[in-house]
């Protein structure tokens, strides 16, 4: 019997031992996970925490909220989010305000009128004959130490026709020899100078410097004009920046391209060194191509001295006026701000700010290549000009018909100037 007993014994201790064997086996991860859940020895229970799966789905099922649970990652995500949005919404607030306001203060200083005028349009004058003319100068004033700085070296007459949206742009050499009435005969270029000294005043045109220049053009070369723009030469400079560069394509004479040696103070490098071709210009680059005439010792490219400048002056004008017009500047309220900041500080003009809307929706219209870039040198293969040395020495130009005859200077204005 009591090797029955302890076999039976052994029977039910072997199959204990298997149960245990199969028991651990089965539930040794449940075992395991909840071991993790009961403190270490030496915890205290306001410092534990368990991060078991079971404690997360009771915390879920009671609506509590833990620094780790995903309820309160997306709450976290969610209030993160709207601070992103609003600060983005601010931004676009204060930075729209900040040019908004930039671009109004600067076209009050340009045009005049008030901010509700940036909307309205005007009748402008010379529209009713299909032909608008604006008289552009530029000077020196913004140069104190620019010998003389009130000479008006750049003449261009800007005229639009607004029946088939084309325009040319006319340069008037500097040197020509003009009657300028109340101050005898002199250079063109001196006429707003007198005009200024003077303090010119006359019924029909503007008062002052560009008032005179007005009247010297308009009666010598029997043009109307209709507005004027004076500019310094920073304008160009400040621009041309404010609208990242212009592409210009230089085509020089000289297979070589353009070349004056003269200094750029502000570079210490020389004013123009381009070769022929596409180039990208920055605002200082086009104020020096702007003003070198080539007619410093090694120059080349400027065969034509001063007739070359202006020839380029025109070329940068265009330029501008397509990168302006060109969607990635338009679109731009940054640089539509600066490019007015610029203008406001560098030009005087009698268009006031309707007028300037108007200009806009016409000279908007008007592609470049149905703009003729002329001068009198080279009036369809022709040279109106000759030169011409004044009883005091000085070297200057007067029509090829004579001095004071200005026939065929008027015959040419009146044959580019149809309207069709």
């Amino acid at each position: 019997m009591s090797f029955k007993r302890n076999k039976h014994k052994s029977r039910h201790s072997t199959l204990n031992s298997d149960n245990s064997l199969n028991r651990d086996s089965k539930f040794n991860h449940m075992y395991e996970r909840r071991r993790k859940d009961f403190p270490t020895l030496g915890v205290n229970m306001s410092s534990y925490h368990t991060n078991s799966s079971l404690n997360k789905t009771k915390h879920r099922h009671r609506g509590m909220k833990s620094g780790n649970f995903p309820e309160e990652k997306k709450h976290k995500r969610r209030i993160t989010f709207k601070r992103v949005i609003l600060f983005v919404i601010a931004f676009v607030i204060l930075y729209f305000g900040y040019t908004g306001v930039n671009f109004a203060v600067n076209m009050h200083k340009l045009f005049g009128g008030s901010v509700i005028d940036v909307f309205r349009t005007a009748h402008l004058k010379g529209s009713d004959t299909g032909r608008i003319n604006i008289l552009v100068a530029g000077n020196s004033s913004d140069d104190s130490g620019h010998q003389g700085a009130d000479l008006t070296d750049s003449i261009m007459i800007l005229s639009i026709n607004t029946k088939n949206s084309t325009a040319y742009l006319l340069s008037v050499p500097r040197d020509l020899y003009v009657n300028i009435p109340g101050n005898g005969w002199s250079r063109i270029n001196s006429a707003y100078d007198y005009g200024v000294s003077s303090n010119f005043s006359e019924s029909g045109y503007p008062n002052g410097g560009m008032g005179l220049l007005e009247k010297v053009i308009s009666k010598d070369f029997n043009l109307r004009i209709d507005y004027y723009a004076l500019i310094n030469y920073s304008a160009i400079r400040d621009a041309v920046n404010s609208v990242g560069g212009i592409t210009v394509n230089i085509q020089s004479s000289d297979p070589r391209g353009l070349y004056d040696p003269s200094k750029d103070y502000t570079t210490n490098d020389h004013l123009v060194d381009l070769s022929n071709g596409l180039h990208k210009i920055n605002g200082q680059q086009a104020l020096d191509l702007a003003r070198a005439r080539g007619d410093a010792y090694g120059s080349y490219g400027y065969g034509n001295s001063d007739f070359t400048r202006t020839e380029n002056q025109r070329m940068m004008i265009l330029a501008l006026k397509s990168k302006v017009l060109s969607a990635g500047t338009l679109s731009n309220p940054f640089k539509m701000a600066n490019l007015f900041m610029a203008l406001s500080k560098n030009i005087q003009t009698d268009i006031n700010l309707p007028s300037a809307h108007s200009i806009y929706n016409v000279t908007k219209k008007v592609d470049n290549n149905n703009i003729q870039s002329l001068s009198f040198q080279s009036a369809y293969g022709k040279n109106l000009l000759t030169s011409y040395i004044t009883s005091n020495g000085q070297d200057t130009l007067i029509p090829r018909a004579g001095l004071g005859d200005y026939s065929q200077i008027r015959d040419f204005i009146s044959s580019i100037s149809v309207v069709n």
